[in-house]
């Protein structure tokens, strides 16, 4: 073998070497390259997975928190008027004696100018009086309660006219009273500037308290006041 030819050898063989260390730097920077990115994108990946799963539980928290404070409010508030009005069922807001000496008004506010009274005598129930927007009365045997929406009872004993008929009540009212039906009456309460209120009964007894001065007006006709 010549020379010439052992150089051009020698020259083919480095070429192959170098280009084999191309190639192989190349590989390596490529995985490098590849590693870094996966890297990266693992990276990325935890991030936004964290992110996510904070942002997440941020949310869930903060709904947790608005919709727990919105239900317990709520719970608190229905458990308040739950409480406040068993309470004022459940137990009288006071007992007063009335005039015949022997009954007595048992005396509940239901709410806002809503009052009951139920009138008792030895252990019984004997009849009830309620308010829910105005006032109301009763004739117990010519015993006359009423009972206002500010939850105040009067009663008084005897005093009663029988209607139908024009009548002069306590304090200068005059009560006309006249017959709509059966049970039924009605009366017209006349001060100095006319009408100033009118009773009527459908089949139970009315009262009204007008200026101080108290009313009632029975189922049968009968008419009494009181100061």
């Amino acid at each position: 073998m010549s020379s010439s030819t052992t150089v051009r050898t020698a020259r083919r063989r480095t070429l192959r070497v170098a280009a084999a260390a191309l190639v192989a730097a190349a590989g390596l920077t490529l995985t490098a390259c590849s590693g870094s990115e996966a890297a990266d994108a693992k990276s990325a990946g935890h991030t936004n997975a964290n992110s996510a799963a904070a942002e997440s539980t941020a949310s869930g928290w903060s709904g947790l928190q608005s919709t727990g404070a919105k239900a317990g409010i709520a719970s608190k508030q229905s458990g308040s008027a739950h409480v406040t009005n068993a309470g004022k069922a459940a137990s009288p807001v006071r007992t007063q004696r009335l005039a015949d000496g022997v009954s007595k008004a048992e005396i509940s506010q239901l709410g806002d100018q809503h009052y009951r009274a139920k009138i008792v005598a030895r252990g019984s129930v004997l009849a009830t009086l309620e308010t829910n927007g105005h006032d109301d009365g009763l004739d117990a045997n010519d015993m006359f309660v009423t009972l206002t929406m500010d939850g105040q009872v009067h009663s008084w004993m005897g005093g009663g006219h029988q209607g139908p008929g024009t009548f002069k009540l306590a304090g200068g009212w005059t009560a006309k009273v006249t017959k709509a039906g059966e049970l039924r009456y009605r009366a017209q309460i006349i001060g100095h500037d006319g009408v100033a209120a009118t009773l009527e009964t459908k089949g139970h007894d009315v009262g009204l308290n007008a200026n101080g001065i108290y009313i009632v007006l029975s189922a049968g006709g009968v008419i009494s006041a009181h100061a």
